[in-house]
C-alpha cells in the first residue's frame, strides 16, 4: 500500500518551463499554482498556492545553466513541499548538472556529484528521475530510488525519420562506446570511434580514427554538447576520412560559450538534440529539437501508479 494518496501534482521551477508545460500537456494534468520568483537582492522566493498535503509531487527542474540558480531553486522547492506535508517528492531532473565530477581524479578536488546526491537526499527528496546521466554510476551515490531513463527511443525515432542508408554510428570519444554500441545495435549499423585526448575542461585534441567511415553515412551520438569542441572535431574528422552525410544526435544541448558557432561551422548536415535544456531551434538552421516530454510524462505516470519504468527503455 502506497503511503501517498491518489492525487498527483506537477510543480515547475524556472529551469525549463517549456518542457514542463509540454509534460503537463502530454499528461493532461495542469501544473500546480506555484510562485518561484526573486527578492530584490536576488534571493529565491517560493510559494506553492495549491494544497499538496499527502499528494504525490513531481518537481520538474533540470539543473541546466545557470546550474547553481536552478539547483538552489530545486532544493527550496523540495523543502517547501516537505514542510507542506507532501506525500512523496520526486525530483525530475531531465538534465543532471555536476555529473562530470563523479570521482576524485586528482588531488585536492571535490566529488561534486556526491555532494549533489547528499544534499538532495538531506533536504527531503524521496526519489530521483533523470535522463542520460553523464556517468550512470552516480546512481550508486543515492540511498533513495533513482530512475535513469535514456533519450535513445525518441532520438532513434527522429533518426529513422531521416531515412539514412547504410549508417555508421560514431562515438566522439572512447568513453561513449557503450552508448554508441546501443545505437548501432538498434539501427543494425557498424561502429566507429574518434579517439580524443582531453587537454582541459573545454579543449580536446583528436588522436586516432578507429573504424571505416569512407563513403558511408555517419551518425555521431553523445550524451551532451557543452562547448561543442569534441563533437565538432569528430564531425570534421569523419568528413576528412570520407564520410558522406553526417548527423549528430545528442541527449542534452548545454551549448556553453562558442558552442553554437562551432556547430554552425562544423560539417554536420543535421543536429538532433532533445529539449532537456531550453533551446531555441531557430538559432541554428540545421538543428532539430526532439521532445522528451512524452517519455517523461509516461515515466511520471508509471511511477505514480507503481508501474514498470524499465519498459520505457525499448
Amino acid at each position: 500500500m502506497n503511503s501517498y494518496n491518489e492525487s498527483i501534482r506537477l510543480i515547475s521551477g524556472n529551469a525549463n518551463p517549456e518542457l514542463a508545460r509540454a509534460i503537463s500537456t502530454e499528461m493532461d494534468l495542469p501544473l500546480a499554482d506555484a510562485s518561484v520568483g526573486r527578492f530584490p537582492d536576488g534571493e529565491i522566493d517560493i510559494k506553492i498556492n495549491d494544497d499538496v498535503r499527502g499528494t504525490d509531487c513531481f518537481i520538474l527542474q533540470p539543473t541546466c545553466p545557470p546550474v547553481n540558480e536552478n539547483w538552489i531553486e530545486l532544493l527550496l522547492l523540495i523543502d517547501c513541499l516537505r514542510r507542506a506535508s507532501a506525500g512523496r517528492i520526486t525530483a525530475v531532473m531531465p538534465y543532471y548538472g555536476y555529473a562530470r565530477k563523479d570521482r576524485k581524479d586528482e588531488g585536492r578536488v571535490p566529488i561534486s556529484a556526491k555532494v549533489v546526491a547528499n544534499t538532495l537526499i538531506r533536504v527531503g527528496a524521496d526519489r530521483l528521475l533523470t535522463l542520460d546521466m553523464h556517468a550512470a554510476q552516480i546512481q550508486g551515490f543515492y540511498d533513495i530510488p533513482v530512475d535513469h531513463l535514456y533519450a535513445k527511443p525518441v532520438l532513434l525515432e527522429a533518426i529513422n525519420g531521416l531515412g539514412i542508408d547504410d549508417p555508421v554510428v560514431v562515438t566522439p570519444d572512447v568513453g561513449g562506446i557503450k552508448m554508441a554500441r546501443s545505437y548501432a545495435k538498434a539501427l543494425g549499423a557498424d561502429l566507429a570511434i574518434v579517439d580524443k585526448r582531453r587537454i582541459s575542461g573545454s579543449e580536446t585534441t583528436v588522436e586516432h580514427m578507429i573504424g571505416k567511415v569512407d563513403g558511408r553515412n555517419v551518425i555521431i551520438v553523445d550524451d551532451m554538447i557543452s562547448t561543442g569542441g569534441s563533437i565538432s572535431q569528430a564531425a570534421q574528422v569523419v568528413r576528412d576520412h570520407g564520410a558522406k552525410q553526417i548527423v549528430i544526435a545528442v541527449s542534452h544541448g548545454v551549448f556553453c560559450g562558442p558552442a553554437l558557432e562551432r556547430l554552425k561551422a562544423c560539417p554536420a548536415d543535421k543536429i538532433l538534440v532533445t529539449d532537456t535544456n531550453p533551446i531555441q531551434s531557430d538559432l541554428l538552421e540545421k538543428m532539430e529539437v526532439v521532445s522528451v516530454a512524452g517519455l517523461l510524462g509516461t515515466a511520471i505516470q508509471n511511477l505514480h501508479k507503481s508501474k514498470s519504468i524499465s519498459s520505457l527503455f525499448d
